[in-house]
């Protein structure tokens, strides 16, 4: 989960590495927009229940029109003048923000599990606050050159104190993000007999009432109009839709605004005539709105630029290796109190190498097959590769394990951004730039192992 929420914070960039090729857009005139709907609908092959047009953002500058068509999502890239040119699907981007936000898992089972993974990530900071009473006082005394185990855990305890602000933050609010729907069945219970609709509508808009009459494609286009003298300063995010073909349809603008705060998006509902029966401004927001509407980007990093993603990233891959020493230095101390686990041990480092190596494995897939392979697909590789890891977890020895695997990774990491390069590189400089990360990551990653190689070589 930290690992994926890691790489997750880049999800715009990887969704611009996947359209690399796509024209991109400053703003989408609202007739594009609409002759991009209804072009989507034209497509459609079956019942059209939700649907959304994206508009262009500086963080993904293309338009895009999806339908979800008999429980399934499919949409289509669009020009300045509507006209669609390729399929907006983003299957490593589904792959790794589904991985981390619910496991793949159906239902709201995978969410709730990785809440309850947030709630056991916040337990084990504070209790290893309380566990270390020194811990402050020694932020910066470090045992490098010494016991392995004594540096590691010099290593782990100095982390988790320096960086203790951005795991609380990131800890609890993925816990209340996975949790919300035993949060929304508590709230049920205790305020309204058991009726969570009751507690979603004091959140959701209600939705319009239901005419499944057959009509032409909404339009969207006055609907522009009025959210522009409603919002002149505001920048139209997305269209959501409800059954954009029938006469109880409705749209659904999200528009960002420039107040400067996290939760700045304005909610304007319109039904089909165009008239706007629901408005929620986030300057209007009381305190508790503005903590929902912030939360999903301050757990994703998704606010203040590059740099704000950057940090972000690098500390979700000190909170992984945060995670992952623990569990190793536990069974170095069994180790040194002459009371070995090295079942536990091999099964650790095929879990730790393992899911770097299965993660860059799939990146290789996508990067080979495009927009055009299934999420499934990568779903698949994933879950072989974890359990090949695991498998050979059992004849060797862990060292030697995790630089077989280290190794593994790195050349997926290689070919990824060799076949991304070779065969959809396209213009755009954010593709580039992630193409470059992930050449500078694996050789990086190559040199570490063939050092390390190196060093297990030499007799002691």
């Amino acid at each position: 989960v930290c690992l994926t929420g890691a790489i997750a914070v880049f999800a715009q960039e990887f969704d611009r590495w996947e359209h690399a090729g796509a024209p991109r857009l400053e703003t989408a005139s609202p007739r594009a927009a609409q002759a991009a709907l209804e072009a989507a609908i034209a497509r459609a092959p079956g019942e059209i229940e939700h649907g959304y047009v994206r508009m262009p953002s500086p963080a993904l500058p293309y338009l895009t029109a999806n339908l979800e068509i008999d429980g399934k999502y499919q949409g289509w890239v669009a020009d300045a003048q509507g006209k669609l040119i390729a399929p907006s699907a983003t299957p490593w981007t589904e792959f790794i923000t589904r991985l981390h936000i619910n496991l793949h898992l159906p239902g709201s089972w995978g969410l709730f599990l990785v809440g309850l993974t947030g709630v056991a990530l916040l337990s084990s900071l504070i209790s290893g606050i309380l566990a270390h009473p020194r811990i402050f006082r020694d932020a910066f005394h470090l045992r490098l050159g010494g016991s392995r185990r004594l540096q590691e855990a010099d290593l782990h305890n100095r982390l988790g104190v320096w960086a203790l602000p951005f795991h609380v933050l990131v800890s609890l609010t993925g816990a209340l993000l996975g949790l919300t729907t035993l949060i929304v069945g508590v709230l049920g219970l205790a305020l309204f007999q058991g009726d969570v609709g009751k507690v979603y509508e004091l959140f959701v808009p209600a939705e319009p009432k239901d005419d499944p009459r057959p009509a032409p494609a909404i339009d969207l286009v006055p609907m522009f109009a009025q959210v522009a003298r409603k919002a002149p300063d505001g920048r139209i995010d997305a269209v959501y839709l409800e059954h954009p073909t029938e006469m109880g349809g409705a749209a659904m603008f999200l528009v960002e605004g420039a107040n400067g705060k996290l939760a700045s998006t304005d909610t304007y509902i319109f039904d089909r005539g165009g008239r706007l029966y629901f408005e929620k401004q986030a300057a209007d927001n009381n305190l508790g709105e503005d903590i929902l509407g912030s939360i999903g980007k301050l757990h994703f990093g998704w606010f203040g630029g590059g740099i704000v993603k950057i940090a972000y990233a690098l500390l979700g891959f000190g909170l992984t290796y945060l995670a992952a020493s623990g569990v190793t230095i536990w069974l170095a101390r069994r180790r040194d109190k002459r009371n070995p686990a090295p079942g536990w041990e091999k099964a650790w480092a095929g879990v730790v190498w393992g899911q770097p190596a299965a993660l860059a494995a799939a990146a290789l897939c996508a990067a080979v097959g495009g927009t055009q392979i299934a999420t499934g697909a990568l779903i698949a590789v994933w879950g072989a590769v974890s359990l090949a890891a695991l498998a050979a977890a059992i004849p060797l020895a862990p060292a030697r394990l995790s630089r077989w695997l280290a190794s593994i990774t790195a050349l997926a990491l290689l070919g990824t951004a060799g076949a991304h390069l070779a065969l959809r590189a396209g213009s755009d400089p954010v593709a580039w730039t992630v193409d470059a990360a992930l050449l500078a990551l694996g050789l990086s990653l190559s040199w570490w192992t063939l050092r390390k190689s190196g060093a297990s070589a030499v007799p002691a």
